[in-house]
């Protein structure tokens, strides 16, 4: 018996906690692939896995995994209905992506998108997972919580509120959106620091992309 069935099997009775490998494994055996990508392998008809665990927390994750239409009503991400043990293994595994997938062949860097400044951004936006949360073209309209409208904002006027100068700060150094009622709790999804995993050049590129955004209308569903 293959050793992700074999896993599967053992979850789905509540077997003991398994490991982050055990969680790649499942994350295989559930396909995911069908439609996330991690690194070169499998589909772009849903958000790029690559960096989830640097742009997402373990507790939203789990949430999310739990049952996304709770976090997003009318999401096409559909409810896996998984054991608490066999949730917690591939969130385990998701929480460890951080780049290292691509290892060291960005797609951002190949030659046709290299030297063009805001094509190669939107390559980054698109596959750092930039577009998870801030949606197709930057037109934002995806959840989050206790925040002012309850929706992360669109980047389509961020020309006409920031500096070139001002924008490569944020995205270097992340930030935490206001909070709606300062009484209440964090809000679970945020801009991380992507100076950590994304060279200078990089980020300017994706500033370069972002600056180039215009507003188009209704807000993009996003996934």
């Amino acid at each position: 018996m293959p050793r992700a069935l074999a896993l599967l099997l053992v979850l789905a009775g509540c077997g003991p906690s398994v490991s982050q490998h055990d969680g790649q494994a499942l994350f295989t055996a559930l396909n995911c692939r069908s439609c996330h990508r991690v690194g070169t392998e499998g589909n772009l008809s849903a958000p790029d896995l690559t960096y989830v665990g640097f742009r997402k927390t373990p507790q939203w994750l789990d949430l999310w995994l739990k049952d996304p239409q709770a976090w997003k009503p009318g999401t096409t991400m559909p409810n896996p209905h998984l054991t608490d043990a066999t949730r917690q293994a591939v969130v385990q595994y998701l929480s460890t992506l951080k780049g290292q997938g691509f290892a060291g062949a960005k797609p951002w860097d190949d030659p046709s998108v290299k030297n063009d400044p805001t094509l190669r951004g939107h390559v980054i936006f698109g596959r750092a997972g930039c577009i998870a949360c801030h949606g197709k073209d930057g037109e934002g309209g995806n959840p989050n919580n206790n925040v002012p409208g309850g929706k992360i904002p669109a980047l389509t006027t961020v020309s006409q509120t920031y500096t070139k100068a001002e924008l490569l700060k944020k995205i270097k150094n992340g930030s935490k959106p206001a909070k709606a009622d300062p009484n209440g709790p964090e809000p679970m999804i945020f801009m991380p620091p992507w100076g950590q995993v994304l060279s200078d050049d990089e980020i300017a590129s994706v500033a370069a992309y972002v600056l180039s955004l215009k507003p188009s209308g209704a807000a993009s569903p996003g996934f």
